[in-house]
C-alpha cells in the first residue's frame, strides 16, 4: 500500500472516533470562536469520513446499489442537520428544509452534473450515458420537487405556502412511494439501465473487473466501514446542534439572507458527492456521476421531507415550503435545460458549461436576491 492511501486510510478511520471526542467534550454548550473553529472542522471531518466509508460499502455492493447507498447517506446527514437546526435555531426557520431541500436540487442538478459534464466531455470529447435510466432519474426528481416545493406556492387552504397537515401527510406519503418506485426500477426491474456505458455505437456495461478500480474490499473491511459510518453520522448531528447558532450568527452578521443557512448546509452534505461525482467523470463512468447527483436530489426530496414531516409534529412554528417566485424561474429552467441535456444520451462541455452558468446564478441569487 502506497504511504499516499495508507495516510488517507488512517486519516477516514481517525476522524470518526475524534469528532466523537470533540462532541462529548462540547456536547450542551456554547463555545466561543477557537472552540466553533474546532467544532467545524471535525464537523466537516465526520462528514468526509461519513461519506468515504459509505463509498467503501458502496463498493462492496457495486453499481448501482454504490450510488444509492451514498445517496441515503447524504440524506441522514442532511436530515439531521435540518431536524437539529429547526429545533436549536434562534431565527425564523419556517423555510429552513424548503431552502436546504431546494438547494440540494440545484446544487445535484446543476452543479454536480454540469461539473461532470464538463470534466468527462474534456477528457474523453463527449459525456455519454444512458437516457433511459438518466431520463426516468430525472422524471422523478421533477415530480418530487413539483409535488412538494412548488404545490405548496398554490394550495388554498391554508395562508401562505404551506401545506395543511393532511396535505402535508400526503405529500410525505406520495414522495416515499415516489422513491421506492424508483429504487425497484434502479435495483431491480430496470437495473442494466443505470449501469455505465462505453462509447456511443457500443451500448452495454462497462467492464468492472476493467475499470482502473482496486478489488473490492473485504467483508471485514465493509464492515468496518459501517461500524465508522454509523458513528460519523451521530457525530455530524450533534456536532450540527453545537455549531448551529454559529452558522445563524455568521450568515447575520455578513448581511445574508437566512434562505444562505440552507445553501450552507447543502453545500456541506453535497461536497464528497460532487467529488465523487467528478472522480466517476474522469473515469468516462459519465453514468455513475449522474446516478450520485438525481440519487441525491431524489433521496433530499424523497426522504427529507417525509421525515420533517413527521419532525414537524414536536417542532414549533408552521412548516413553509412553497419556494419563491425566483426559486421558481431557476427551477423550471433548469429542469428544461437537463431535459434537453439527457435527451441525447452524449453531451458535449457546452451542455456542462450551460448547467454551471446556471448553478453560479443560483448561488449569486441566493446572497442577492
Amino acid at each position: 500500500m502506497s504511504t499516499t492511501t495508507a495516510g488517507r486510510l488512517s486519516w477516514a478511520v481517525a476522524s470518526p472516533p475524534a469528532a466523537a471526542v470533540v462532541l462529548a467534550f462540547t456536547w450542551g454548550t456554547h463555545p466561543g470562536t477557537v472552540g466553533n473553529v474546532v467544532v467545524g472542522v471535525a464537523l466537516v471531518a465526520a462528514v468526509l469520513a461519513a461519506v468515504h466509508h459509505a463509498e467503501v460499502v458502496a463498493h462492496r455492493l457495486g453499481e448501482p446499489f454504490g450510488s444509492l447507498l451514498l445517496a441515503v447517506a447524504v440524506t441522514i446527514i442532511e436530515v439531521g442537520l435540518i431536524v437539529t437546526l429547526m429545533a436549536t435555531g434562534k431565527g425564523d426557520t419556517s423555510t429552513l428544509a424548503r431552502d436546504t431541500v431546494f438547494a440540494a436540487v440545484m446544487i445535484t442538478i446543476n452543479g454536480i452534473v454540469g461539473l461532470a459534464l464538463v470534466v468527462g466531455a474534456l477528457r474523453h470529447h463527449l459525456a455519454v450515458f444512458n437516457p433511459e435510466g438518466t431520463g426516468s432519474a430525472l422524471a422523478t426528481v421533477v415530480a418530487l420537487a413539483g409535488l412538494t416545493l412548488v404545490v405548496p406556492s398554490f394550495t388554498t387552504s391554508a395562508d401562505g405556502p404551506v401545506f395543511t397537515g393532511s396535505q402535508l401527510a400526503f405529500a410525505a406519503v406520495a414522495s416515499l412511494a415516489l422513491y421506492a418506485m424508483f429504487v425497484v426500477t434502479q435495483t431491480v426491474r430496470h437495473r442494466d439501465f443505470f449501469l455505465p456505458v462505453t462509447r456511443p455505437g457500443e451500448r452495454g456495461p462497462v467492464d468492472d473487473d476493467g475499470d482502473g478500480h482496486a478489488d473490492p474490499p473485504s467483508g471485514r473491511e465493509a464492515l468496518t466501514s459501517l461500524a465508522l459510518l454509523s458513528l460519523a453520522l451521530v457525530c455530524v448531528v450533534g456536532l450540527a446542534k453545537v455549531e448551529s447558532y454559529a452558522i445563524e450568527d455568521a450568515v447575520s452578521s455578513l448581511g445574508l439572507p437566512h434562505a444562505v443557512v440552507g445553501v450552507v448546509i447543502a453545500l456541506l452534505v453535497l461536497l464528497p458527492e460532487s467529488i465523487s461525482a467528478v472522480r466517476s467523470a474522469v473515469r468516462d463512468r459519465v453514468q455513475t456521476s449522474f446516478n450520485l447527483a438525481y440519487g441525491s436530489a431524489m433521496a433530499s426530496i424523497g426522504l427529507t421531507i417525509p421525515a420533517i414531516a413527521v419532525a414537524s409534529i414536536w417542532l414549533d412554528g408552521e412548516l413553509a415550503l412553497g419556494i419563491d417566485p425566483l426559486q421558481l424561474v431557476l427551477l423550471v429552467l433548469s429542469v428544461l435545460v437537463s431535459v434537453l441535456t439527457v435527451v441525447p444520451g452524449r453531451a458535449k462541455p457546452l451542455a456542462g458549461g450551460v448547467h454551471l452558468v446556471l448553478f453560479a446564478a443560483f448561488l449569486f441569487l441566493s446572497a442577492a436576491p
